[in-house]
């Protein structure tokens, strides 16, 4: 069961993406993040994996290091590295976006448990959610994204790549459906 540490992280970071929306469709982006969450937990997340899943974010876009320290802070080491396990930047300016995503992916075969979990639940909803938008607004919907339609498909593809040599998943089996499903159609 999870515990008030949740409904606290589930409120702080609600605070902390307040006026964000998710890249160029207008949700509110609590949404993203509520999502990661069931999917981590739909995939067996204790509450430390549920409470970073709705806080992955968190450094990369709202604060980077002082917002490490508040996390750390409230929720402890243990989220806190998971986070930074799902960071792929946390300084302004980024670094660019080829470089962030292939930093990213070389990271993978040594992460956590933990946060090859969350970091393939975040994957896992971003995928749905291009799938989803893509079949409503086809081609023009990668003019969202920096990578474009090749790098996208190439980040995603890689990634499932990565978490396969990690081991066996039901989550990345799922990615990897998802993602062929996007190759299939784009």
């Amino acid at each position: 069961m999870l515990s008030e540490n949740f409904t606290e992280a589930l409120t702080y970071a609600t605070q902390l993406h307040a006026k964000q929306v998710r890249k160029g469709s207008g949700v509110p982006y609590i949404a993203d993040l509520l999502g990661v969450a069931s999917i981590a937990l739909e995939y067996g997340a204790n509450e430390d994996e549920a409470i970073a899943a709705l806080l992955h974010d968190a450094v990369e876009d709202q604060g980077g290091a002082a917002t490490r320290e508040e996390i750390r802070g409230r929720f402890g080491e243990n989220v806190t590295a998971i986070v930074d396990g799902c960071t792929d930047a946390d300084t302004i300016p980024k670094p660019p976006w080829r470089e962030r995503k292939e930093a990213y992916i070389a990271h993978i075969p040594t992460a956590s448990p933990s946060v090859l979990l969350v970091s393939a639940a975040d994957k896992l909803h971003n995928a749905q959610s291009i799938l989803k938008d893509y079949r409503i607004l086809g081609e023009s919907l990668w003019q969202r994204f920096q990578g474009g339609k090749a790098g996208t498909l190439w980040y995603y593809r890689a990634l499932v790549t990565a978490f396969s040599q990690t081991g066996s998943s039901p989550i990345f089996e799922e990615l990897e459906r998802v993602v062929s499903e996007l190759e299939r159609l784009a």
